[in-house]
C-alpha cells in the first residue's frame, strides 16, 4: 500500500529513553523524505545496523539503494562491508559519510521527538515498539505515502492494519 521509494538512502539514529535506559532508534528516509523503515534496538553497535539495514532491504516498496549517506557512526561501514561480503547487499552502493548531508534526516526526526516528548515516557521496551509503530504510520500517512485509489479511507485502514501486523 505504500508508495515505491527513490533509491538515495538517508539514515540515521535516535536516541530515546525507555525506562530511563537509552535505546536506538534506527530510521531511513529517501531523499524526498518518505519514510524507507525505522527499527528500534537496545544497542548502538554494528549488529543492530546490520540488522536495520537487512529489515529495510526487505521491504517491498523500497527499491535497492544507489547512495546511502549516514552519519559519522562507525558502526554503518562495517555493517553495509558485512552485509555484501553476505551478499546480502549490492557491491555497486555507494557509501557517504557526511555529517551534514543528513538534513532531511533530522528534519523528519522532529515529528517522532515531538510525540514522544508530549508523553509521560515510555515505560517499556515492547510499549516503546509498539507507540513508534503507530507514530511511524501515522507520520507516513500524512507525508503523503499511500496510493491513492478511490476508497482511500479504506485503503488507510488496510495500511494501518498492515503496518501493526493486524491482518495477514
Amino acid at each position: 500500500y505504500l508508495r515505491r521509494t527513490n533509491d538515495p538512502w538517508r539514515m540515521d539514529e535516535i536516541y530515546k529513553k525507555v525506562k530511563g535506559q537509552r535505546m536506538y532508534l534506527y530510521r531511513a528516509v529517501d531523499s524526498e523524505g518518505n519514510t524507507i523503515d525505522f527499527y528500534l534496538s537496545k544497542t548502538r553497535d554494528a549488529k543492530s545496523a546490520k540488522h536495520f539495514f537487512k529489515k529495510a532491504l526487505a521491504s517491498s516498496h523500497v527499491p535497492q539503494p544507489r547512495v546511502i549517506t549516514v552519519d559519522k557512526n562507525p558502526a554503518y561501514p562495517v555493517a553495509i562491508q558485512t552485509l555484501k561480503e553476505e551478499k546480502r547487499m549490492p557491491e555497486g552502493i555507494q557509501l557517504r559519510q557526511r555529517k551534514y548531508l543528513n538534513n532531511i534526516m533530522e528534519q523528519d526526526h522532529r515529528f517522532i521527538k515531538k510525540r514522544v516528548r508530549s508523553m509521560l515516557g515510555l515505560k517499556s521496551f515492547r510499549t516503546a515498539t509498539l507507540i513508534l509503530r503507530g507514530i511511524e504510520a501515522m507520520h507516513m500517512i500524512k507525508k503523503g505515502q499511500l496510493h491513492q485509489r478511490v476508497n482511500y479511507a479504506q485503503n488507510e485502514v488496510e495500511a494501518i492494519h498492515k503496518l501493526f501486523k493486524l491482518a495477514a
